[in-house]
């Protein structure tokens, strides 16, 4: 909060333009991850969502699908950036069960909720302009996760059914080679992105994950690239694997873009090999 708060200044007192002049390059507010950050679909990136300058705001509204063999995720969200310097979002999603429920004790069909409300802020360096020095865009993020149904999270093991991301992310954006880098290290206790609830038998503390994307422009609206995930493994019931995948996002316009993804994450509640189709479509200026 002291760092959102020492920032202020820089912008609170600029001429406010009309919301959304959309004056940045078309593909670099990224996409929405998972959580409902900007970025790609697993990682959170130190690029700021929506299209506004550092004089204006911008943002997107976003609906992700993923298909997995035993289970489903369905995430609808918003974000807002504002002066290219804070973004503020919200998503709600769903961890389906399907036919597993059932086999699992939960019910066919079960569903866990979670409601994930994220604030960033850059730090320094600008992914866009400063392409005459090698420090990347650098921004700290947070995420609050909470979870339905705790007394099913605290049957298979965690421990609570809340939780607290801290990240630190760098991006590199390379114009002229149009390659966008991004790392990512996150602070994290949660079990299947939250899904799962936080904590658990095995490892309760907050531990270092990292994220890592790599970005190919390969025409002005066609972006294609590939990340890894790695995650928390703090349930003694099942192990938790880590992710990644491989995807392709097309850029309408500033307004409007689709996102196609493979998606492996790996062992989810004792089914193995969850890997399968993501979907987002994401609108906005």
């Amino acid at each position: 909060m002291v760092a959102f708060l020492a920032l202020w200044p820089s912008f609170a007192g600029a001429q406010l333009l009309p919301i959304g002049d959309s004056a940045r390059l078309l593909a670099t507010g990224g996409v929405s991850q998972v959580e409902g950050a900007g970025g790609g679909g697993l990682a959170a990136w130190a690029l700021i969502t929506g299209y506004g300058s550092d004089r204006s705001v911008g943002g997107n509204v976003h609906y992700t699908h993923i298909l997995l063999p035993n289970f489903e995720v369905r995430s609808a969200g918003v974000a807002v950036g504002l002066y290219d310097r804070i973004e503020l979002s919200y998503a709600q999603s769903v961890f389906g069960t399907g036919d597993t429920g059932a086999a699992l004790g939960l019910g066919e069909g079960f569903g866990f909720e979670t409601q994930t409300v994220g604030a960033k802020v850059r730090l320094l360096g600008d992914a866009i302009f400063d392409q005459d020095s090698l420090v990347p865009q650098i921004s700290l993020g947070v995420q609050h996760k909470s979870t339905s149904d705790s007394a099913v999270l605290s049957a298979v093991g965690a421990e609570e059914s809340t939780g607290t991301d801290y990240y630190i992310a760098a991006s590199k954006l390379f114009l002229g080679q149009g390659l966008l880098v991004n790392g990512t290290v996150r602070m994290t206790r949660a079990n299947q992105f939250g899904f799962l609830g936080y904590g658990g038998d095995q490892e309760d503390a907050c531990t270092p994950q990292f994220e890592v994307s790599l970005v190919k422009l390969l025409s002005p609206k066609l972006a294609v690239g590939a990340e890894y995930r790695s995650k928390p493994d703090n349930l003694g019931f099942a192990k938790e694997e880590h992710a990644y995948d491989v995807f392709g996002a097309y850029f309408f316009n500033k307004n409007a873009s689709l996102t196609l993804a493979y998606v492996q994450l790996g062992s989810i509640a004792l089914q193995d090999e969850q890997g399968g189709t993501y979907l987002s479509l994401q609108l906005g200026f």
